[in-house]
């Protein structure tokens, strides 16, 4: 017998936003430094302390559906304690980051905080972040394509279709990778996809 539109909706949203139940993820990896410029100055963050010499941090590993994505989802895991996503910022720039995106993609994964946070730093170290981009010197603007084509160029297991790149306010602002449950590089959902079309996206140094 065959289920009913209604009936086949509701089975459908019953399997949303439960923890561990997703088909793939995303590696989100965000410019730190045009995020300073657009908004973090402003806030005072530790994250634009020019001695931390931040380029590519983890924005966060997002649980993905093949179309949408689940958030704050009920998990019966611990949330992390200080230490462990204070032992985060190193990648992700402050503590306060690793704990928004534990509580928003973390409880999504099914892990444990320090499995998901284990698996996230596994997933940023396997990724080659392109060293020419930390050698520049001062502001350029670039065609947002170059991003995408410097990551292909030294990640070899990656396809076009396995990254995009985004922009904001005029700025290149992230690059996400499409994975697997085992972190295997696989092709992005429609949603995923947002390139950036900019010619002429603001790319500024590393401080």
């Amino acid at each position: 017998m065959l289920l009913t539109p209604a009936i086949t909706q509701a089975a459908d949203q019953g399997t949303k936003n439960q923890a561990g139940q997703f088909d793939y993820y995303v590696l989100a990896l965000s410019w730190s430094p045009s995020w300073c410029a657009l908004e973090g100055d402003a806030k005072g963050s530790e994250q634009c302390d020019a001695n931390r010499d931040h380029g590519w941090i983890l924005h966060g590993l997002w649980p993905q559906y093949h179309q949408g994505w689940p958030s704050y989802c009920q998990s019966a895991k611990a949330p992390p304690s200080r230490r462990q996503t204070r032992e985060m910022a190193d990648i992700m720039g402050t503590p306060g980051l690793a704990w928004h995106q534990w509580k928003k993609h973390g409880t999504c994964s099914g892990l444990s905080a320090t499995d998901y946070f284990a698996l996230s730093r596994q997933a940023y170290s396997q990724l080659v972040r392109p060293v020419a981009l930390r050698r520049l010197t001062q502001e350029v603007t670039l065609p947002a394509r170059l991003i995408e084509q410097a990551f292909l160029q030294d990640n070899q297991d990656l396809e076009p279709d396995m990254l995009t790149v985004t922009c904001r306010s005029g700025y290149i602002q992230e690059a996400r990778i499409c994975l697997s449950k085992a972190l295997q590089p696989v092709p992005c959902g429609r949603d995923v996809v947002r390139d950036c079309k900019l010619d002429q996206a603001v790319f500024p140094p590393i401080r």
